[in-house]
């Protein structure tokens, strides 16, 4: 008689299983037509083109951000566009050109570790709370709904103020402060994808052969719920540039002798334009536009992309065969007696 052993543990997931959300994303991108496919490669290309530009502004750059001479020879002060500086000077005697460029390294900075602040953070919680629930979960989400009925400027400001205190004024106060307004978002769509994802029966499963809570979350909870992360991830990186400029243009920003920003740049020009000079807020804006339509473009294509109501899969025409006129064969009569060959 044949046996049949049983697994005396937890069964491990394959392959399929731990990376099946990233899998469906890949497929979707490779599937995707018309206008969300224009709109994905478009913001992709204009991202990637932000992001070389601020990785190697130190070389692209003409001058540092805070340099006002060359030579021993100070820069015109609020000298508009010529040879020597193609995007004008300021009234600091500082060139609009380096300080836009380095402009894009310090929003990159402060992107960055935002999103990667408030995505450790947000999906973890979202995870615990989805996945355990009871008193923990009414926790988290009541402070979660008290962070999201403050406006994000001002939630933004007020955390900026908490955290200068502790980490001073640089990029990290900035980030952390820009933090605080998206964590909430990722809490949110894991913590529902997580929900729906343990009463599934390869989580059941898990539990039932006897894994642990940190094993589950780990390997079966964590690839089906990441699936949903990469669309808010793009949308809040274009929408943190905005809320640094905001900072910058209040005051409340990086320190201007620390880095170069945007916000700061828009601010101190407002004199310049009343006056005329137009060149010392057209190309900071004008690159801020640029960066956040770009993520903007990214984030909406993958929206489009990967959310299923409103992915459109390419229709095909079906092509019928010619229509042609039945024929009537008449077989002629057989007399009685006789066989038919």
């Amino acid at each position: 008689m044949a046996t049949t052993t049983l697994p005396t543990g937890p069964i491990e997931p394959t392959a399929s299983t731990r990376f099946g959300g990233l899998r469906r994303i890949v497929s979707a991108i490779r599937e995707a037509r018309g206008v969300p496919k224009f709109m994905l490669w478009t913001g992709a290309v204009i991202s990637v083109l932000f992001v070389i530009t601020a990785i190697f502004a130190p070389l692209i750059a003409p001058y540092s951000f805070d340099t006002y001479k060359d030579g021993g020879k100070s820069f015109p002060k609020q000298g508009s566009p010529d040879g020597d500086h193609w995007f004008g000077t300021t009234v600091q005697s500082l060139d609009v050109l380096s300080r836009t460029i380095y402009g894009a390294r310090t929003a990159l900075e402060v992107m960055v570790l935002a999103v990667i602040f408030s995505l450790i953070l947000g999906v973890l919680l979202g995870l615990v709370a989805g996945y355990f629930g009871g008193w923990l979960d009414r926790i988290l989400v009541l402070v979660m709904d008290a962070l999201f009925a403050f406006p994000y400027l001002l939630l933004a400001i007020v955390a900026g103020f908490v955290f200068s205190g502790i980490s001073g004024g640089g990029v990290v106060t900035a980030a952390l402060s820009i933090t605080v307004v998206y964590i909430p978002q990722y809490f949110r769509v894991v913590r529902a994808s997580a929900l729906s994802a343990r009463e599934a029966t390869f989580v059941e499963a898990a539990r039932a052969m006897g894994a642990k809570p940190s094993v589950v979350i780990r390997k079966y909870l964590f690839g089906n719920v990441i699936q949903s992360v990469p669309v808010i991830t793009t949308m809040n990186a274009a929408d943190a540039i905005g809320t640094l400029a905001g900072l910058g243009f209040l005051g409340l920003g990086i320190q201007p002798t620390e880095a170069a920003e945007w916000g700061y740049d828009l601010d101190r020009a407002i004199d310049d334009v009343n006056a005329g000079m137009w060149w010392t807020c057209l190309y900071p804006g004008l690159a801020m536009v640029i960066a956040i339509l770009g993520f903007t473009l990214l984030g909406e294509g993958l929206n489009d992309v990967l959310n299923p109501t409103m992915r459109r899969r390419r229709i095909r025409k079906v092509l019928l065969p010619a229509h042609t006129r039945r024929r009537t064969v008449t077989a002629p009569a057989v007399p009685e007696g006789e066989a038919v060959k």
